[in-house]
């Protein structure tokens, strides 16, 4: 009398902690969508399969300006550790490769999909009520920098501290939605990288 032995196992594939839903709440104010679109519009799309793809590069610098006390490898586990997931960080080297690879583009096409005014911005004699305010920002301290970014100066021709950039921005007030904004030398003032934006405000 034979008997036949069946042995069934469920086989569970692996986590990707990288996919969509495991990039933290992040995906919740720019989703997923947005981002891939950007990175294909930019024809920044990877070639071929890599440890950090090109959709969790632009997360993790969206998330390192949440987390800018601490550096990019500490920003991506926290990206990630929502899911409960480990993930073994890549190197510098392999972070430095994949900021090259992708470059500025992705991000450039990112905040024109997300700028804009928010539903029910304050408008006034159907304009947008609107507000521009600058800021700036120290720069790694490298000769490219400084040159085109320039320095504070402690007394007249004499450079002191690290490059400085100058941000500024236009918001829609009430909402507090960014329109656009604009950075570049320090030695630049606020009045005038400011005025081509009035048309900002004009419902056209």
């Amino acid at each position: 009398m034979s008997s036949q032995s069946v042995i069934s196992a469920r086989v569970l594939a692996p986590v990707d902690p990288f996919a969509a839903g495991h990039l933290g709440e992040l995906t919740r104010i720019v989703s997923v969508d947005l981002v891939d679109a950007a990175i294909e519009t930019a024809g920044a799309a990877q070639k071929r399969v890599r440890r950090l793809p090109t959709r969790v590069v632009v997360y993790l610098l969206l998330a390192a300006v949440l987390f800018a006390d601490v550096g990019y490898q500490q920003v991506l586990r926290r990206l990630v550790c929502g899911a409960g997931l480990s993930v073994k960080p890549p190197g510098s080297s392999a972070l430095s490769q994949a900021f090259r690879r992708i470059g500025v583009a992705p991000l450039r096409e990112l905040f024109d999909l997300v700028r804009g005014p928010a539903a029910g911005s304050p408008r006034w004699h159907g304009l947008l009520v609107c507000a521009i305010d600058g800021t700036t920002m120290a720069v790694p301290d490298s000769a490219a920098n400084a040159a085109g970014f320039g320095r504070q100066t402690a007394r007249p021709g004499s450079p002191a501290g690290y490059p400085m950039l100058r941000l500024v921005s236009i918001i829609a007030c009430g909402s507090r939605t960014v329109l656009d904004a604009v950075f570049g030398s320090y030695l630049v003032g606020e009045t005038t990288y400011a005025p081509p934006w009035p048309a900002a405000c004009d419902p056209a």
